[in-house]
This record gives structure tokens, C-alpha cells and sequence, in this order.
């Protein structure tokens, strides 16, 4: 019998009871159950990540039928840390389960896309010119394409004219201005280590200057090298655990690290204590037994004043010796500052450095990137290995 007229037999047609009432006997056509049988049927399942400006590397299970990604779970065969602490798995977020939408999106960008004005100079110039005296051509003659920017505009272009372009604005400006002018950025190592090889190493070839991924993302907390020499060398997430008192401050873990946000979560359930600072009531403020809330442009001057009442009262009121060591081991306050006059008093300006002083401290190499402590057995001073002279 047809769907059709099933639906317009449904309230009048008698069904056999069963089960005193509470089931009954249906034989209408159920054939529209296909669509969601066929929605998830799956020829093979692959495993997967999304390396796309995640560095998660979450493990998935990627369904596919036909070479086409139908939909995707989290895997679940991770290895167990230890027993006294919570797994890893579940990793994954919502972002992750929808990332096949993002491959068959109309709006994914396949093919290299130059800004119109930009592209029709180029091409007509490459009819009666070689790629080099084209693009300095554009760049000293006609800067009409800088006045669409912001506009849209944009056409396809082969990749062999985009690579072509690119080349010769990196000759152009190394002829003009020097390899040192072209400044470049290469994809996090987490993300593929041969992109990061391939930029890296050409930068390093032409002589140019190969920034970091954290320049890219804007996201270096530069206190962390600066103090310690290392760049952001840090715990593992699964390490929060093990804490008992959690400053979350600069990452928005249940947004930025998803993956990881159980674990916050789970240390409360153990009596972590976490305070949470965010000038808007963000997504990890809800973690926070108490909520700071300073206002916006205001945090410096929050951590400045928190670091200020860490000084003066475990090392000028009451010096403790864990805190002395500490920073005699793991932090550059036992350096030597150079003191300069502002007015009636001297102010700190920077660390001393062995090539302040007149035979460099017998330090030939680099003597002007190593700093200078004073050595507490003999009062002599020292230059401690470790500074970035020494790398």
C-alpha cells in the first residue's frame, strides 16, 4: 500500500492490540526509514585528524562511501595514562564531528584567488616582459590594485601565475631592498612537520626571516621565555590533574582547548581550586571558583600588581628560602641590571652583558647576547652557560 494513502488512513485504521493495550500491530509502508539507514551506511572507516589550524590532533573515525566522507566519531582506543588519573579519550569537539561539511563546503577555497586589478596587470604585462620587470613594473609604476583591497574582487588564477608572482615579488624585494626584507611564516610543526620544513628552509636558503607560528596566531605569552629561556614549555594537559590551584588566564579552555577541557572539570572534582580571569563572562569562567572579571586593557596591570605582592612578601618582608632558590635555579633574577640615571634616582634598563665590559669577560663569541651574574663563593663575576649566547 502507498505512503500517501497510509497517512490518510492513520487515525481511522484498527491495528491489532497486543501486551493489554501497550503495543499494537502496525503494517504501513515504513520504506522512509531508508533515508536514515542510507544516511549512515559507510563502505570503510579510516582513521583521521583535523590538522586544519587545530593542533588537538584529535584521532577520528572518518566513515567513508563511495570516496566521499559521510560522517565521523571520536576513536576511543587511546592509551590509558595511569590509574590514578583520568584517560584522554574522549578527544574531539563539535567543530571536528562537522569538518566533512567544511570539505564539500561551496565556499572552501581550492584554487589560488589574486585581486582583479592586480591579476589584469599581470597578465597583460607578461605578454611583452619577463616575470621580474612585470611585478616591478606594478610595484613602481601602477599601485591601482592597492586601492581595491578591501573591495572583494578576487579571480582564479592558474597555479603556476601565483607562483609565478610570488617568486618574483621575493626576487624584487631581495634585489631592491635585501633578503632580509622578506619576512615569512610556516605552518605549526603539529600541523604537518614537511609545510613547516619546506617554508622554514626556503626562508633560511634566501636569507630571509622565518617568524614563528606564534607570530602568526598572535599567541605567545612572552613572560614564559623571557623568565625562563624556554618557550612556552609547559605541562601537558592531562597535568592539570595533579594541581591543586589553577590560575586560567589567556586561554579559553572549553574554546580554544576542547579536547583537553575534561580535564579542568575533572581536577574540580578532585577539590582543585581554580580562579578564572576573563573580562566577559567567557566559556571557562564557569570553571572558576572565583571569577576575575578586570576590565578590558586592564590585566597587565592586575598581573603586574599580583607579582608585585609575590615580591614583597616572600622576598623583602619575609624572604622564604624556597622562593629564593627557586628563582636562583629557574629564573634570570640572579642577572645583573644595568641601572640608569632618570632624574635624581636610576631606573633599570636592561641586563648586563659581557660586552660591556671592556675584555668581554674573555667571552669572544657572542659576548654581546651572554649576561653576567655575580658569583657568591669568590664575589667575581660570572658568565653562566645558558644564555642565548651560548645556543
Amino acid at each position: 500500500m502507498s505512503h500517501f494513502l497510509d497517512r490518510l488512513r492513520f487515525l481511522t485504521d484498527t491495528r491489532e492490540a497486543f501486551s493489554g493495550g501497550h503495543g499494537e500491530t502496525r503494517r504501513e509502508d515504513r520504506s522512509w526509514e531508508d533515508a536514515y539507514r542510507q544516511r549512515w551506511s559507510h563502505d570503510k572507516i579510516v582513521r583521521s585528524t583535523h590538522g586544519t589550524n587545530c593542533t588537538g590532533s584529535c584521532s577520528w573515525k572518518i566513515y567513508v562511501k563511495g570516496g566521499i566522507v559521510t560522517w565521523e566519531t571520536q576513536q576511543t582506543d587511546y592509551p590509558r595514562t595511569r590509574p590514578d588519573m583520568p584517560n584522554h579519550e574522549p578527544r574531539g569537539c563539535s567543530r571536528g564531528a562537522s569538518y566533512s561539511w567544511y570539505l564539500y563546503s561551496g565556499n572552501r577555497l581550492k584554487y589560488p584567488m589574486v585581486r582583479s586589478a592586480l591579476l589584469q596587470s599581470w597578465r597583460e604585462l607578461r605578454k611583452r616582459c619577463d616575470p621580474l620587470e612585470a611585478w616591478k613594473s606594478i610595484v613602481e609604476n601602477d599601485t591601482s590594485y592597492k586601492r581595491q583591497r578591501g573591495l572583494g574582487g578576487f579571480l582564479r588564477a592558474s597555479w603556476e601565475e601565483a607562483n609565478e608572482i610570488v617568486a618574483a615579488a621575493n626576487v624584487y624585494t631581495v634585489k631592491k631592498h635585501g633578503p632580509d626584507r622578506v619576512i615569512g611564516f610556516s605552518p605549526i610543526p603539529a600541523m604537518s612537520m614537511v609545510s613547516y620544513a619546506a617554508g622554514s628552509r626556503y626562508l633560511s636558503l634566501i636569507g630571509g626571516v622565518c617568524m614563528s607560528f606564534y607570530d602568526w596566531y598572535c599567541d605567545l605569552p612572552p613572560a614564559s621565555p623571557m623568565t625562563w629561556g624556554e618557550q612556552t614549555d609547559v605541562p601537558e594537559s592531562a597535568d592539570w590533574y595533579n594541581s591543586t590551584f589553577i590560575v586560567m588566564w589567556g586561554s579559553n579552555v572549553p574554546q580554544t582547548r576542547t579536547p583537553d577541557a575534561h580535564f579542568m572539570t575533572e581536577a574540580r572534582y578532585k577539590g582543585t581550586k581554580i580562579v578564572s580571569v576573563f573580562p566577559d563572562y567567557a566559556e571557562g569562567a564557569k570553571f572558576g571558583d572565583l571569577w576575575l572579571h578586570p576590565k578590558q586593557g586592564t590585566d597587565a596591570a592586575l598581573a603586574m600588581a599580583m607579582g608585585h605582592v609575590i615580591l614583597k612578601e616572600f622576598h623583602v618582608d619575609r624572604p622564604s628560602a624556597y622562593f629564593r632558590d627557586y628563582c636562583r635555579r629557574y629564573s634570570d633574577m640572579p642577572m645583573l641590571v644595568r641601572l640608569v640615571k632618570q632624574g635624581a634616582q636610576y631606573v633599570p634598563e636592561r641586563f648586563v652583558r659581557c660586552s660591556d665590559f671592556a675584555d668581554k669577560l674573555g667571552e669572544a663569541n657572542n659576548a654581546e647576547w651572554k649576561t653576567v651574574c655575580v658569583d657568591e663563593a669568590s664575589g667575581a663575576l660570572a658568565v653562566p652557560l645558558g644564555s642565548i649566547g651560548f645556543r
